[in-house]
């Protein structure tokens, strides 16, 4: 099979997904308690406004009929209304996602570095001290929040220490850079904006770094454990009787196997995070999607609910086609599978 057949299919797969997802929380936002309506323009609003939101809303419609109109203006990015902003969804998610984005692909490239790094130095000195240290660090990254990380971090580098700042985005004194990708690190690079760059990839250390630490550990362990058991297969064995120098055996023919488990979790993890990094946005002051959902949880904000879930569930499903194609390249045995 190609890449191309494999990729389409994968797609095919993917809007599936997203459909049974739409349905699910559509699903449980129409089974909670509470009339959407009421609680869209709140308690003390005469029942003739209720009513009239109710027949805007087709909520008198059977649910079939109301999915139909819900799921339109999903695909159209229309998810109505915030209780807590009182602004289109949609802009929320314009506003918030950014930040949230960038974030999760500096984890994700701390992540992706330092795991394979270590597990890769791990594997190398397997059984030794470099070994130990090593794999005791993933133990102890795995079982620890990140926000404990976040908490010891500020104490450390931004009380302590006074090496990075601690809060938001930018400084305050910082000029921000004309909005084109909501990264500010890279419209800050596009604009020239050098000093603004330096100033927000100081901000970005402390949390990314957070909630890096345990996929760090995760992909460290992952790497290691994973070269480790294809050191005693016969291919190794066979190209270090041939007298092929061991960095060249361990980068080439022993690292690009080894990593398929490694970037499969990887992708996960980078995925995951996205839903996961609440707190030490909070801990942060930082003014992502993740604080931004679970505030519309805390105060039962369906359209923000719906809106965070499906665009998580995106996220989701596009990092996964992303480790698919990385690994079919790996390994084009699973491809044609």
């Amino acid at each position: 099979m190609s890449m191309f057949n494999f990729l389409v299919r994968r797609i095919i797969y993917s809007v599936f997904v997203l459909l049974g997802l739409s349905i699910v929380i559509f699903l449980i936002a129409r089974v909670m308690p509470g009339d959407p309506a009421r609680m869209a323009v709140g308690a003390r609003a005469p029942q003739w406004v209720v009513d009239r939101l109710r027949e805007q809303m087709h909520l008198n419609e059977p649910i079939y009929v109301q999915y139909g109109y819900w799921l339109g203006d999903a695909v159209r990015g229309d998810f109505g209304l915030s209780l807590i902003t009182q602004r289109p969804v949609t802009t929320d998610i314009k506003e918030f996602f950014p930040a949230s984005l960038e974030l999760v692909l500096f984890s994700g490239m701390l992540s992706a570095f330092g795991g394979i790094g270590l597990g890769i130095l791990s594997a190398r000195y397997k059984d030794t001290w470099i070994d130990n240290i090593v794999r005791l660090f993933s133990y102890a990254g795995i079982v620890t929040p990140s926000f404990v990380f976040a908490i010891l971090f500020i104490l450390l580098f931004g009380f302590t220490l006074n090496w990075l700042p601690i809060i938001g985005r930018v400084s305050e004194n910082t000029a921000v850079p004309p909005l084109v990708t909501g990264l500010i690190t890279i419209d800050a690079l596009l604009a020239g904006q050098f000093a603004t760059f330096i100033d927000a990839l100081k901000h970005l250390i402390l949390p990314s770094l957070s909630l890096a630490m345990g996929s760090i550990a995760q992909e460290a362990r992952i790497t290691r454990s994973s070269m480790a058991d294809n050191l005693g297969k016969d291919y190794i064995a066979s190209e270090r009787a041939l007298g092929i120098p061991e960095k060249l055996v361990m980068g080439r023919f022993l690292l690009k196997p080894s990593l398929i488990p490694t970037i499969s979790i990887l992708g996960l993890d980078i995925a995951s995070t996205f839903s996961v990094a609440f707190l030490v946005e909070l801990v942060f002051n930082w003014p992502g999607l993740a604080r931004y959902g679970m505030s519309a949880m805390l105060n039962k904000d369906l359209n923000g609910i719906s809106a965070v879930i499906l665009v998580l569930g995106t996220v989701f499903v596009i990092v996964n086609i992303i480790v698919d194609i990385i690994v079919a390249k790996l390994d084009p045995r699973i491809r044609l599978s």
